[in-house]
């Protein structure tokens, strides 16, 4: 593809003005509700930059960036968005260390003086419940001695409630939460909070938490840099023991201290207890809690000169489905093979069971073992990733990227009493109600639902697909061109598919 510079999002958004996949938007937008309900009321369509800010003249912003993966597919230069997760899957395998740079796009401007972080960006409500303006879109990066040697980068839920300092939700059972929590407790550990880096960075950002595959001290921004296929360039901070991502749009720089914590809003200080004030919406779809994490103190803001871009990502949206997806995915899929090789030979998360949540599993059985050996690839994500509720598993012959496909087959080949397993209840995530008894946010019960929708090895003859002889005949010898494609149009998705497959 020509012109594809994605070491960047201003070489990104210039590919995706000439894939004409980017609407700009010059009239003058509000961030306080008018951005996210733009970017919700277009989901799925093209990405969104917004030339004309209230409040912040000569700023910029954009969204809606990966809320496609056919999009997301261009981006990383692939021509089926099929392939994405096994691209991430490779640069998994082979990452691609960052480079360090003396000079760098992101600190062409620098604050360190009257630092005002909500001044100066125009950080988004996303709806009328949220506890303030929170900032969901900068990448934390931590390197070195803090993560073990390697490179961690993850997005985390922050909000500003004075002019230098506010809230950072790192979750116990993250790798920061690890840091933060367990090897750096006691300390105030350097980060670097990293707005609008490379696409493949976000990329990796987003997907973390399955922790058997990507643990404490992986090259993280190595992963990126195999995905975009050269290092990502880093420079060291201007006022802390930490390094930036040279070609973000914003960094704040700063630190967290693990000794103290702070209420993440005014509501939930004056309630006193966690889990109970609003605080915005959360990806699995409902209203977020607020709880009282470690506190964060910026000591720095840097930007690039010429219009910087903010970014604006939904928590409950497409783009952080797919966001949360690609190397999710990955993971899952190398999960899988390190297990029982070669049995999974697909994998996919589908709209609405939401990446973090739900995988599904296409496998193609070879023995009778494999009947048992797929329960244990099942169980294991279930147990590698918190937050998972639901592990299911189809055969080859089934469409993963098809839901009615998917349920025709949990309808027809599960038996209830052998085939529907509850996953071991260990720990989970707090931001599924289901996971969170009494409405406790940060440490909560686990388990999930393994579906084994496949026949056994031994039965598989008798779930032989019914198949009409659609590829025999040619509608051209009794319909016109024009009368195919009408009656095509009006077939739902899955019409379309059984109607194409004979089935």
């Amino acid at each position: 593809m020509a012109n594809r510079d994605i070491t960047s999002i201003r070489g990104t958004i210039d590919f995706l003005k000439e894939q004409k996949e980017l609407l700009t938007i010059d009239n003058e937008v509000d961030p306080i509700y008018e951005i996210a309900g733009i970017q919700k009321a277009l989901e799925e369509g093209p990405a969104l930059l917004f030339e004309n800010i209230k409040g912040y003249p000569g700023v910029r912003n954009i969204g809606n960036v990966f809320s496609r993966l056919d999009r997301i597919a261009k981006i990383l230069g692939l021509d089926d968005p099929k392939k994405v997760k096994f691209k991430c899957r490779e640069a998994i395998r082979k990452p691609m260390p960052p480079k360090i740079v003396e000079q760098a796009p992101c600190q062409e401007v620098v604050i360190t003086d009257n630092i005002d972080v909500m001044a100066t960006l125009p950080i988004i409500k996303h709806s009328e419940r949220d506890g303030g303006h929170v900032l969901g879109s900068g990448v934390n990066f931590v390197s070195g001695k803090y993560c073990e040697g390697g490179t961690e980068i993850c997005f985390k839920r922050m909000l500003f409630r004075g002019k230098d300092w506010g809230s950072t939700f790192w979750g116990i059972l993250s790798h920061l939460g690890k840091i933060g929590f367990v090897e750096r407790k006691g300390e105030r550990i350097p980060v670097t909070i990293n707005i609008n880096t490379p696409p493949a960075v976000a990329l990796v950002a987003g997907g973390g938490m399955v922790h058997s595959i990507i643990y404490v001290g992986s090259d993280e921004l190595g992963i990126a840099g195999a995905l975009q296929g050269s290092p990502v360039e880093i420079v060291k901070a201007k006022t802390t023991d930490a390094y930036s991502i040279a070609q973000s749009e914003w960094v704040i720089e700063g630190y967290v201290d693990t000794t103290e914590r702070v209420w993440e809003t005014e509501e939930a200080e004056r309630v006193g207890k966690p889990g109970i004030a609003p605080f915005m919406p959360e990806w699995a779809g409902y209203m977020g809690r607020a709880v009282r994490p470690f506190k964060f103190q910026a000591t720095a803001i840097t930007h690039r000169k010429d219009k910087p871009i903010f970014y604006t990502p939904l928590a409950d949206s497409f783009e952080s489905d797919f966001l949360s997806s690609v190397l999710r995915e990955a993971c899952f899929l190398e999960l899988a093979e390190r297990l029982i090789p070669g049995l999974v030979i697909d994998v996919n998360t589908l709209p609405g069971m939401r990446s973090n949540a739900s995988v599904i599993y296409q496998v193609k059985k070879r023995r009778n073992s494999d009947d048992a050996y797929l329960r244990n690839i099942l169980s294991a994500a279930i147990d590698s990733s918190p937050g998972l509720q639901l592990a299911i598993a189809v055969d080859e012959d089934i469409n993963i990227y098809s839901p009615n496909d998917v349920l025709w087959a949990i309808a027809t080949r599960v038996n209830a009493d052998t085939d529907v397993v509850r996953a071991s209840g260990g720990l989970g995530v707090g931001f599924l109600p289901s996971r969170a008894p009494g409405g406790a946010r940060e440490i909560t019960h686990g388990g999930g639902l393994i579906i084994d929708a496949t026949a056994s090895y031994a039965s598989k003859q008798n779930f032989e697909r019914s198949k009409y002889p659609v590829d025999r005949i040619d509608l051209k010898k009794w319909l016109t061109e024009e009368e195919i494609a009408s009656i095509k149009a009006s077939q739902s998705e899955y019409a379309r598919l059984v109607s194409e497959m004979g089935w």
